[in-house]
């Protein structure tokens, strides 16, 4: 993994477009010795076939995959723009990285990048960054934007017979995904949950805390709470905020009488509900379908870019995850989430779409991956 150090970051730059921004960082990454001095022309010409900006403010220019010869190592060259840089199309960069990459190594570094720069408040925190230290801590994730919720916090079906072993459970799950000392389990099994209705329990904890995140946890046994049926458990840790979405996601489903959906959904369903804004966007499993990706390098910036234009012309809701990675469900109308779910060649994709044109999304979608988007 890329390891961001104060080298790698050049604060209080001004370029008067973008073309002499890219000169400027190409020359940076020539001088650390991460690519030879022509790179900069496959970087320009990048550019030309389709532009690099990502949105919030972030632009990633890089080579063509016919100047992967011309890097000697892979590595990143990050510059500031406190004014911005005309990027073309109206949009503004505040934040450009130049990459340097052999093979598919840059995809690495894009997810990683792009993992935490797609979080909907990092522009302004970029932007407004004014210390190396700033910009490195919100590129390497330490500043946390969304509470952590994956598959490994998901345990379904589990033979628990009372609610003291569902909180041990549930506050193994964060403990064991690094979001949580034994302190937060220990105070968890002494708490009392809170029954949300419908045999759906929440529990929740700061104590021992060191990333936000959430567990979920169901039972296959007859189980009771103080009189109450008990059928899943919620878990949340919080040392920040950024729980608060899935609290409100929690709240409507309670308001809306859909506890059900927490309990009888599957893995791949219960990420897609808490990656929506809202419950109404949650799908029921009938348009699911799972792509194989044979493109050469990878969704990389211009095949992503191609991916996100076919989903764009339909009005329904798609969630996409990378099965062979995380598999956590991303809006796959998002051009830097889909780029940072760091696809490589022979991964699949899952696909989940719910609105009117629903199956005319995934037809849509399975042409456009099959086309090769745009590499044949």
């Amino acid at each position: 993994m890329l390891t961001l150090t104060n080298n790698d970051i050049t604060l209080q730059q001004s370029a008067s477009d973008k073309t002499t921004a890219i000169k400027a960082i190409a020359k940076q990454l020539a001088d650390k010795g991460l690519v030879a001095e022509q790179y900069v022309k496959g970087m320009l010409n990048r550019e030309k076939q389709n532009s690099t900006f990502l949105g919030n403010g972030i632009a990633i220019p890089h080579g063509t995959t016919d100047t992967r010869d011309l890097v000697n190592k892979t590595g990143v060259a990050v510059h500031h723009f406190p004014e911005g840089v005309n990027w073309g199309d109206g949009n503004i960069a505040y934040v450009v990285i130049g990459i340097a990459a052999k093979s598919e190594e840059h995809l690495g570094i894009l997810k990683q990048l792009t993992k935490v720069l797609s979080a909907d408040d990092v522009e302004d925190k970029l932007k407004q960054a004014t210390t190396k230290d700033d910009i490195i801590k919100l590129l390497n994730g330490d500043v946390q934007f969304e509470a952590d919720f994956s598959p490994a916090l998901i345990q379904l079906n589990f033979p628990a017979s009372d609610m003291i072993q569902m909180s041990a459970v549930a506050g193994g799950l964060l403990k064991n995904s690094g979001n949580v000392e034994n302190q937060f389990v220990a105070e968890l099994v002494t708490k009392d949950a809170t029954h949300l209705g419908n045999g759906l329990w929440l529990v929740s904890g700061e104590k021992g805390v060191k990333r936000s995140g959430m567990s979920i946890l169901t039972t296959s046994e007859t189980c009771e709470f103080n009189g109450f049926p008990v059928k899943a458990l919620i878990a949340v840790a919080a040392c920040n905020s950024s729980h608060s979405p899935f609290l409100n996601i929690i709240s409507q489903l309670v308001f809306e009488q859909q506890q059900a959906k927490i309990f009888s959904s599957s893995v791949e369903q219960l990420l897609a509900i808490f990656t929506v804004s809202t419950p109404q966007t949650i799908v029921d499993g009938d348009n699911v379908e799972t792509f194989k990706i044979n493109n050469a390098h990878g969704l990389h910036a211009r095949p992503s870019a191609m991916l996100v234009a076919a989903v764009k012309k339909y009005k329904s809701v798609v969630k996409v995850a990378n099965i062979d990675g995380d598999n956590k469900f991303v809006d796959a109308k998002s051009l830097m989430k889909v780029i940072g779910l760091g696809v490589r060649h022979g991964d699949s994709l899952q696909f989940i779409a719910e609105g009117p044109d629903a199956k005319e999304a995934l037809a849509g979608i399975a042409e456009a991956i099959a086309s090769g988007l745009s590499e044949g």
